[in-house]
């Protein structure tokens, strides 16, 4: 809105400069850049990144499963365990020794975090494996692919958004300086006798 005000208000100023409408158009280019600009490269971004992201959500489903694990026998707390005492969903997991088939059906037998609060032997919880039985993370799923493709896509339109706004910056301030310059020029030619009586000023 600036903008718009300051190339009204400088159209006929017969103290207006040249740099003082340049100024003004680049603050309305700028303006308009970060109202229609700005939002297309935040929503290009975040197609790029939804579609990603639901590839890898499709991967993952595909190459990773859910199997029933069976408890062996807890493993005791090490130096660096989590304090019993206190409530977080941290402690309702506990190091296991436990068996599991793998998807291909062959057997299992490895360390793991069961999530269970108090496991004992011949319990089962469920834990994510590869194909081979291998444990690997639970897979994202889709909610998270889209907040995370919304937060990229945000992110980029605030990026693009400030960018513009700093070149428009470093723009001005360059022809600023270039302005304070030409002053310096004009006093120094106008010397020390400016303002004196017979100089001619």
């Amino acid at each position: 809105m600036r903008a718009i005000i300051g190339l009204w208000r400088w159209r006929h100023n017969p103290l207006r400069r040249t740099t003082d409408l340049v100024e003004a158009w680049l603050a309305l280019a700028a303006l308009l850049l970060v109202l229609v600009a700005a939002p297309l490269v935040g929503a290009a971004v975040g197609a790029s990144a939804q579609d990603a992201l639901q590839q890898a959500v499709r991967n993952q489903r595909k190459d990773r499963h859910q199997v029933a694990a069976t408890v062996v026998k807890k493993l005791t707390r090490g130096p660096l365990a989590p304090d019993p005492e206190t409530s977080t969903a941290r402690d309702a997991r506990s190091r296991v020794t436990a068996d599991w088939t793998a998807p291909d059906g062959t057997p299992q037998h490895g360390t793991v975090i069961a999530g269970l609060k108090s496991p004992r032997p011949g319990d089962h919880f469920p834990i994510w494996t590869d194909l081979h039985g291998r444990i690997v993370g639970r897979p994202l799923d889709s909610a998270t692919a889209l907040t995370h493709a919304v937060l990229a896509g945000f992110g980029a339109a605030v990026l693009s958004a400030g960018l513009m706004e700093g070149g428009r910056r470093l723009i001005v301030w360059h022809m600023v300086r270039r302005r304070y310059a030409r002053w310096d020029q004009a006093w120094d030619k106008a010397g020390p006798d400016w303002g004196k009586a017979g100089t001619g000023s």
